[in-house]
């Protein structure tokens, strides 16, 4: 969606009804009261759409303006008083309550979580429930009907601005966390959305571009965690992406909103365009199966901001003219009022204006980013007989934090994903009118949660001292006369462009936010440090020249309001880190299938097919930097004694038994992958399921993971419909996708084809 302070400027039958039955005269008619919470709620839409007029329906099936409204905030649909529809107010919502009125950001005490890739790296389906009830209850506090976070678009291209703001390059993986999301949220009388559907998958020509995707590709990967978190969270909205999906606007495509979507998946809720652009032709968009237009105007005539809007006045002439059906004006007005009234929210509408509570979304953002950062590495230093982490404050006595405003705060991404800074941002810009690619301008924001205050807290009798990172003789120097340097590396992404490199940047590749080189640093420092440990904070993956002379590295993403602390806390050992990577870091850019971002060809075919992300470097045979479910831990785990059984429709049940092997408590994120039969034309392997296990030091568990038939098949071409093929099947489980003591078992199938149930 696009930004809402800067490109938006650019361009009464409440109750249950009961049915009577019986038509002969000489018996007592019986009367079946409906309990069905999907009956009764579509029963209750039907009868407020009857009563409605013309007017009220086109009313409620555009808004009247991004940051409109008593409000403000994204967007906003004034109500029908007299049928007891309240008004509806939609906030950005990716990390928390993004809410702007007119141009100003309105400090509003909302929590900002950690990034949603973070999230993904937690590999936690409880986790994701509860990141997502935090952000719904503080949308419903505010005043919000409903919150537009949940992207899902896969990781396809890592320079993409938006990786940050999605779950991974996995469809199972980000499916089954972003249905844990919906449900959190929408269990708080909050309307959820999953979005942008879809190939959505960078923004280079965000309003134009056009993924070109084979319908086998299109169905395994790109549309499949949108299949499993609509079937399994039951969101009440679904926005639509600005990209075109071969050649067709995907806010325009009936394929895509209707065949798929609607009847196949058996879609009930709402299919509202992403803000500005996505629709551009009104008779088009409604028939194809969109359903609410956003940003929208009060006047299509005139648009918004000079932006044209389509149903409107519009819509009502198409409907006059009959080239838009009313019955589908009437299912537009019947899905947004039967998810209103499933969701509690028609008779309890949230009152405008609470106070958040700041105290318990701080304790629910900790919690998310220390159960998000991924350990990628961590060796011993010479002379020692223990890793670089955790840190000991017994023992250390001199500590140097470098770079990264680690004095400060911690960074996070940008665009309608940011969730603005309580009491402002804690770093001032340093070139205003730079921009990120060519693309976008933009400053970096940084939340008043500081990793140096928080480690002198860990190490109160150590002596910590702090360098900016702009002298790297200096800091070179300081390493060597310290027990420990940490060094921090800042890498930020943001909606509207996408990155140059996966290189940390310079002051030539983000001259807004970077005043010096920072692999030059981190080079500089590890050569001459003791014992060096580098934290990152991005949004995607990293390039990382100087890895093998660093002795540990943290990914803390961008981690949030109680960043600075969740990070100190990992490093002292407090935390023990048990995130998984839910994207492949590559060695260098072009280890990706797509070498570089064309900034004047339209089209992006997706020729890698099926092999995308970690399905990518298997086929190839590249060897990531780290792989595909990669994640360290300060204990160590053992698998042992796996066993798999398939049943006759194809549901796979694996056991096997973890135990912790090292000294202190820790998780595991056990992972299955399976290898599909050679005749299906699949890449090696997929991740089909997995199980994060806690355990005591000396413990050990015995672990079963089942998973669907749907995580065995394969799209047939010919059929247009989910098949198992027939064959043996590879089942292996580990701690990564290229665990090398991975535990691995066979069973053979004779193959199914899949019937096509909502």
């Amino acid at each position: 969606m696009t930004t809402r302070t800067t490109l938006a400027l650019l361009f009464a039958a409440a109750g249950l009804l009961s049915a009577c039955g019986g038509s002969d005269d000489s018996k007592p008619a019986t009367t079946t009261t409906v309990t069905d919470p999907d009956t009764v709620a579509d029963q209750r839409a039907s009868a407020l759409v009857a009563q409605m007029t013309l007017d009220e329906k086109i009313q409620l099936v555009h808004g009247v303006g991004t940051q409109t409204g008593p409000l403000g905030g994204a967007g906003y649909i004034p109500g029908i008083p007299r049928l007891g529809i309240p008004d509806y107010y939609t906030a950005d919502s990716a990390t928390g309550v993004y809410q702007a009125k007119n141009g100003v950001t309105v400090d509003n005490g909302a929590t900002a979580m950690p990034s949603n890739i973070a999230l993904a790296a937690s590999w936690d389906t409880q986790l994701a429930y509860n990141y997502g009830s935090q952000i719904g209850k503080e949308l419903r506090t505010i005043g919000y009907t409903e919150g537009l976070g949940g992207g899902v678009d896969l990781a396809r291209e890592l320079r993409n601005g938006r990786i940050f703001e999605y779950m991974g390059e996995d469809p199972v993986l980000a499916g089954y966390l972003i249905a844990s999301r919906t449900t959190g949220t929408q269990d708080q009388k909050v309307v959820a959305t999953i979005k942008h559907f879809a190939a959505n998958d960078q923004e280079t020509n965000r309003f134009t571009s056009n993924s070109i995707i084979d319908e086998r590709t299109l169905r395994e990967l790109q549309l499949l965690p949108f299949e499993i978190g609509i079937k399994q969270g039951k969101p009440g909205n679904v926005m639509c992406a600005y990209n075109l999906l071969n050649g067709i606007k995907s806010c325009e495509n009936t394929y895509l909103l209707t065949d798929v979507l609607k009847t196949e998946w058996g879609y009930q809720g709402k299919v509202q365009s992403d803000w500005f652009m996505a629709l551009t032709d009104t008779v088009r968009g409604a028939n194809a199966g969109l359903d609410e237009e956003e940003g929208g105007s009060t006047d299509d005539s005139a648009g918004f901001y000079g932006v044209p809007t389509f149903f409107n006045q519009k819509l009502k002439a198409a409907i006059a003219a009959g080239t838009v059906p009313l019955s589908r004006l009437n299912d537009m007005v019947q899905r947004k009022l039967r998810t209103m009234i499933r969701l509690g929210i028609m008779d309890s509408p949230a009152p405008l204006g609470g106070t958040i509570d700041q105290a318990a979304g701080d304790v629910a953002a900790k919690a998310a980013a220390e159960q998000s950062m991924v350990l990628l590495k961590n060796a011993t230093p010479t002379g020692t007989t223990t890793p670089a982490l955790p840190l000991n404050a017994a023992t250390i006595q001199r500590i140097v934090v470098i770079g990264g405003h680690a004095d400060v705060g911690v960074m996070t991404g940008g665009g309608s994903a940011l969730t603005p800074p309580r009491g402002g941002n804690a770093v001032t810009c340093l070139n205003p009118t730079a921009t990120i690619g060519g693309q976008v301008t933009g400053c970096a924001t940084w939340y008043k949660s500081s990793p140096l205050d928080a480690i002198k807290a860990k190490a109160p009798n150590a002596t910590v001292t702090y360098l900016d990172g702009s002298d790297a003789a200096a800091a070179a120097t300081a390493a060597a006369n310290a027990d420990v340097a940490i060094v921090f590396g800042t890498q930020w992404e943001t909606e509207g462009g996408d990155l140059a490199s996966l290189s940390l940047p310079d002051a030539v590749a983000d001259p807004a936010n970077q005043s010096y080189d920072q692999n030059a640093l981190i080079a500089a420092v590890a050569a001459s440090a003791k014992r060096s440990v580098v934290v990152l904070e991005s949004g995607t993956a990293v390039t990382m020249p100087w890895v093998n002379s660093v002795h540990s590295v943290l990914e803390a993403w961008y981690p949030g309001i109680q960043g600075g602390a969740a990070i100190a806390d990992v490093l002292f050992g407090t935390v023990n880190p048990s995130g998984k990577l839910p994207i492949t870091f590559p060695v260098n850019d072009t280890d990706q299938p797509q070498k570089a971002i064309s900034s004047t060809d339209l089209n992006v075919v997706y020729s890698e097919g099926l092999n995308m992300g970690y399905r990518w470097y298997d086929s190839q045979n590249i060897t990531p930097l780290f792989p595909f479910g990669h994640g360290l831990s300060y204990t160590s785990f053992a698998y042992s004694g796996l066993t798999t059984a398939v049943d006759a429709n194809g549901n796979l049940t694996a056991s096997f038994t973890l135990k912790n092997t090292g000294l202190v408590a820790g998780a595991e994120v056990a992972q299955i992958y399976a290898a599909l039969p050679a005749a299906a034309g699949e890449p090696p392997q997929r991740l089909i399921g997995w199980q994060k296990v806690q355990l005591a030091p000396g413990a050990s568990t015995k672990v079963t993971v089942s998973a669907t038939a749907e995580r065995l098949a394969i799209w047939d071409i010919t059929l247009h419909q989910w098949r198992i093929p027939a064959g043996t099947f590879s089942f292996t489980v580990g701690g990564s996708s290229r665990d090398p003591l991975a535990l691995a078992s066979k069973q053979p199938f004779a193959g199914k084809v899949l019937a096509l149930t909502h």
